[in-house]
């Protein structure tokens, strides 16, 4: 995934950057609303956090601007109030859910994966697609009941293919969310990933799951399964 975290107060800021990017996703910050609302309309942003407090556009309208610009990605809000007419606030201005600090990183990021299925359409951490398994949780993959050990970018391409499942992603479209904006960009891993992946999913080709739409991306073909 790539999140977004506008937070003003440095500290609070790189630890949220650093075990983000441990989890394996991509992270932009800015440490004012008027960066996060630059960053917010230019980068393909899956999911935000966004602290009311801030400098120079205050979190409110910093997120007002964002969904008056048609960005529908999902906003936790991070409040250092805990009264209820900031939460509320909050949600009416366009956020989706809030956490008031102090806060344990565990729970902000339970909360924006739960947003991502949700945005997504899934309503369970359990991602399945025919007989595929994904556990957003644990990050482990079962084909059939049978465990498939993935590295970690193969994982990052899996779940997100399987969040928009059906949907076709274009090879652009995955750059920018496996890499950081200043890492090296090398399309043609993304085919060499997509070649490895299909293998481990489906090494008696039968199942197909992955199709290549020439000039278009990558779908992921598997129906999934109900909620």
């Amino acid at each position: 995934m790539r999140v977004l975290v506008v937070e003003d107060e440095p500290a609070l800021r790189e630890s949220l950057r650093s075990r983000l990017v441990a989890t394996g996703a991509v992270v932009d910050v800015a440490a004012d609303g008027e960066e996060g609302l630059h960053l917010g309309l230019e980068y393909p942003i899956d999911v935000a956090i966004i602290d009311l407090g801030l400098p120079r556009l205050p979190g409110l309208e910093l997120i007002r601007r964002l969904r008056a610009g048609e960005r529908r990605f999902p906003i936790l809000v991070l409040t250092a109030r805990d009264g209820w007419q900031e939460k509320v606030q909050g949600l009416e201005a366009g956020a989706d859910d809030y956490v008031a600090k102090p806060f344990h990183f565990e729970e902000v990021l339970a909360r924006l994966q739960a947003l991502l299925r949700r945005s997504g359409g899934w309503a369970s951490a359990m991602l399945r697609c025919g007989p595929v398994a994904l556990d957003t949780r644990s990050q482990s993959l079962t084909v059939n009941e049978l465990a498939v050990e993935l590295t970690s970018f193969e994982y990052r391409i899996l779940e997100y293919l399987m969040l928009r499942a059906g949907e076709v992603i274009s090879k652009t479209d995955l750059t920018d969310h496996l890499y950081q904006e200043d890492a090296e960009r090398d399309s043609n891993v993304i085919e060499v990933l997509m070649g490895r992946l299909r293998r481990k999913l489906d090494p008696d080709e039968t199942l197909h799951p992955i199709e290549t739409l020439r000039g278009r991306g990558y779908r992921l073909a598997l129906p999934r399964a109900p909620c």
